[in-house]
């Protein structure tokens, strides 16, 4: 039902935007992603990636009308919801009315994003987001593999980095020794060769 957790998401107030972005862009290394003003529900989302597959959102109210603006109340900001991936928003949907679960916010927006809640008082203490999507949709092009490149390696020095499009979004580079990419090299030719 679940592939992984997408990201953590964060509300802060919008006088405390900027030093949130500057703490997690400029200190913590956060490279941003894709970010939305939706007006409908009056905030502000943006996504970040950290490390190789590790992403955070940081959302912010645009107006007294937001949704954000009762969870904001009475802090200054904190976690408002885990996002968790999912293959199938349908049959997720499925699962948790087969097991007596109640959610909420089911929206369906075609090949671009499918999301339902589950409220916290279902999830021990946390708001669940599960969404369908393309997670390479959502990241920087710094931190992804080229369209329709699933590997690379690129010479470092004496060693080399192979670089592996991640089905979470993004890429993970590893670091091989000159040994490490020559074993590498001779299981590949093995595998390869089974196959013919």
């Amino acid at each position: 039902m679940i592939s992984r957790i997408d990201h953590v998401s964060i509300a802060v107030r919008e006088e405390e935007h900027e030093q949130a972005v500057h703490f997690f862009r400029d200190v913590l290394g956060a490279i941003p992603g894709v970010g939305f003003n939706d007006t409908g529900m009056n905030f502000y989302w943006h996504i970040y990636s950290l490390g190789d597959l590790s992403r955070l959102e940081i959302m912010k109210p645009t107006g007294d009308e937001s949704f954000l603006a009762n969870f904001l109340k009475d802090k200054d900001g904190g976690v408002h919801h885990i996002t968790l991936e999912t293959p199938d928003i349908y049959e997720a949907r499925k699962i948790l009315e087969k097991h007596n679960i109640p959610y909420f916010g089911f929206n369906d927006m075609g090949e671009i994003w499918k999301e339902l809640f589950i409220h916290p008082r279902y999830a021990f203490g946390v708001l669940i987001q599960i969404a369908e999507f393309n997670p390479d949709d959502w990241v920087d092009q710094s931190v992804k593999c080229p369209a329709g490149k699933k590997f690379s390696l690129e010479k470092r020095g004496d060693n080399c980095r192979l670089i592996l499009a991640h089905p979470g979004g993004g890429k993970v580079e590893v670091d091989l020794t000159k040994d490490e990419a020559g074993r590498l090299a001779e299981e590949l030719g093995l595998i390869c060769w089974e196959l013919h």
